[in-house]
């Protein structure tokens, strides 16, 4: 006799085969891959667009490495400051496979923030920016930015947002973690790693995650922060004047 089979049970008996096959279940299972161009909608041009122009609201200038010329300022616009460097590779913070005292020869396992559960972050896993400690030349307390405050990197043509994580020499400027970088395209070894020039940093005022480690949370806010950016700024770049 035929008996009819109904449509759930016709369906499950078409899905059950994929839901066995093993490729399937070993793509399911593979890391997604995040876009090579930007992370999110904000292109890469339009931010490098409105930071064409620079105000200085640093007092002196910056050297990107020990021992080369003084001649980086840092910049003001509405809602953020920036400036354009090169970009050393850090690997400060708590020890893994890949940063440590062997991997690196300057590795330090502090940072002068801390993640929310009182542990140092991880340059290996956390893309995060350093910038100069308060000096005379500039302060960066004093626009609103420290620990976990947000920021959108740039090199040639990709975007990806991180957190400010750590504080550097007072007197020189362009640093990222290793994660920052690798997440960049740039050259990421602890020992030879980094960029020579070509990298822009925003970073955003008064504008924090509430963990510093939440990954997730800094593409999103990054990417709001980067579209107001855009509609406050425009194509003027840091012509206007910033306000303190």
């Amino acid at each position: 006799m035929f008996i009819p089979l109904l449509p759930a049970v016709v369906g499950a008996a078409l899905l059950a085969p994929a839901l066995l096959d093993p490729a399937l279940l070993l793509a399911d299972a593979r890391p997604q891959r995040h876009p090579t161009a930007h992370e999110g909608a904000v292109r890469a041009a339009d931010l490098l667009d409105a930071v064409r122009d620079c105000v200085p609201v640093s007092r002196g200038r910056y050297r990107s490495d020990q021992g080369t010329p003084a001649d980086i300022p840092v910049c003001g616009a509405r809602g953020a400051v920036f400036w354009k460097a090169d970009m050393d590779t850090d690997c400060d913070g708590r020890p893994g496979p890949v940063c440590n005292r062997r991997t690196d020869p300057s590795f330090t396992p502090a940072t002068t923030y801390q993640q929310s559960d009182g542990r140092h972050v991880s340059a290996e896993t956390l893309p995060y920016i350093v910038v100069p400690g308060p000096s005379a030349i500039w302060d960066h307390r004093r626009y609103g930015i420290g620990g976990g405050s947000v920021a959108a990197v740039i090199h040639r043509g990709r975007v990806r947002y991180a957190v400010v994580g750590d504080t550097g020499p007072r007197e020189i400027i362009g640093e990222a973690s290793y994660a920052a970088a690798r997440a960049l395209g740039i050259r990421h070894d602890p020992r030879t790693g980094g960029a020579d020039s070509g990298v822009t940093y925003i970073v955003f005022r008064d504008a924090r995650v509430p963990r510093l480690e939440d990954r997730r949370a800094t593409r999103a806010r990054g990417e709001e922060l980067a579209r107001r950016f855009l509609r406050e700024n425009g194509t003027r770049g840091g012509s206007g004047r910033d306000r303190t």
